[in-house]
């Protein structure tokens, strides 16, 4: 297939969580927000003035100095934030609004915040408690705890327009996003998908990683680049695969699956598009900041919430994605040391496969991939089991 315009681009700028978008944003009066998980409503740190920046370490080499403050038994996404952090690489930062959901990057954020990492006169760090159930009292707190500690905080500091107004506009403008990354992301259900998973996973981390206001238009123009690509005549893959998992925003981990055969054809995982590029649907008669709230906490599929309810939705959810875009196979995925992918990986993977049939591949990884040869091999050998069992079909068909 011909190359996407921008696509080079995009993988420049993802070279640096101080890319030159981001650098612009500033230039322009604009405050930077970072946040470390779903459970901060990015949508809420695009108001007024204001771009959010999912926080990313791109080009981590050395943790040493971050395993001294947290072990090297902890995640290796946090320790790469605060090996950045020690680093000065999010000095641009206006504010850090974290949430208490994951005790690693918890403890990850407590040494930003206790070493003064990052020295601004108006500079703040939120730690919001987020409820491990959904429900209304679970949604009031919630509601509570991000105007207390987000909403009034940047007021307060930075006379941000918190206005119901404001977060209506804020949440227009992330639906428009939305539909963008949506309407990319369905070509991958084609027999022969006009876009890699590879290329998708730049855009969407694209999305996610500048100021939304300076991507639009070029995302927008590679939406309109698709309708009109043609594919190679010959597939470029072997097997289809839904991806599944902790935090993943490492392109060059979906290349080596691809380069394995799997074409990535859905990802459900942190940084990904679902549900992380799924419209926020509001109504005119209840609280807006209520509304946004109570459809994070909904939409969340996080392992962290352990009720039989969000474990059944969780792989329901796999199930639905396999069959809606037509995928042979599933991959979990799971970040070293990471607390709640670990179990949820292990379990899920096991009752994905015996309760729906879906084939499974379960591994853990580095939080940067690089040329992992042993990954490759496994994935490899899963993308063989693959076939071998799609030609066994056909030929029981056959004798039918």
């Amino acid at each position: 297939m011909k190359d996407l315009k921008h696509l080079y681009y995009f993988e420049q700028l993802l070279e640096d969580a101080n890319n030159q978008l981001v650098r612009q944003g500033k230039e322009e009066g604009k405050l930077a927000l970072g946040y470390t998980c779903f459970h901060m409503p990015e949508v809420l740190l695009n108001l007024d003035n204001c771009f959010s920046l999912r926080l990313r370490a791109p080009k981590t080499g050395s943790m040493d100095i971050a395993t001294y403050y947290m072990s090297n038994y902890t995640c290796e996404f946090c320790r790469a934030i605060l090996e950045r952090s020690i680093e000065g690489g999010f000095n641009f930062l206006d504010a850090l609004l974290a949430v208490d959901a994951c005790a690693q990057m918890n403890r990850c954020v407590e040494n930003v915040e206790i070493q003064n990492l990052i020295d601004k006169e108006k500079f703040f760090v939120s730690h919001v408690d987020v409820p491990y159930k959904v429900d209304d009292s679970a949604i009031t707190h919630y509601v509570q705890q991000i105007k207390l500690k987000v909403m009034d905080k940047l007021s307060e500091n930075y006379g941000v327009d918190i206005s119901d107004k404001s977060i209506r506009k804020a949440v227009e403008e992330h639906n428009a996003l939305c539909r963008i990354i949506t309407e990319i992301g369905n070509y991958r259900k084609e027999d022969n998908p006009r876009i890699t998973g590879y290329e998708f996973h730049i855009l969407t981390l694209i999305s996610y990683a500048c100021p939304r206001y300076l991507v639009m238009e070029k995302l927008t123009e590679t939406l309109e680049e698709l309708k009109t690509r043609e594919c190679d005549d010959k597939k470029q893959f072997r097997a289809k695969v839904v991806m599944v998992g902790s935090e993943m925003d490492d392109p060059e981990f979906t290349k080596i699956i691809e380069e394995s055969g799997a074409l990535v054809v859905a990802d459900r995982y942190c940084f990904g598009s679902f549900p992380g590029r799924e419209e926020i649907i509001l109504n005119d008669t209840e609280d807006v900041l209520m509304q946004v709230c109570r459809q994070y906490l909904v939409d969340s599929l996080c392992p962290r919430y352990m009720s039989t309810e969000k474990i059944d939705e969780r792989r329901a959810n796999v199930d639905y994605l396999f069959r809606e875009f037509n995928a042979d196979g599933v991959i979990y995925e799971q970040i070293k040391f990471c607390d709640y992918w670990g179990y949820e990986r292990v379990l899920s993977g096991y009752v994905v496969n015996k309760d729906y049939g879906h084939p499974i591949l379960s591994i853990d990884r580095p939080y940067m991939a690089k040329a992992s040869g042993q990954l490759r091999t496994r994935i490899q050998a899963f993308v063989e089991s693959l076939e071998i069992k799609k030609i066994n079909k056909a030929k029981e068909g056959k004798k039918k």
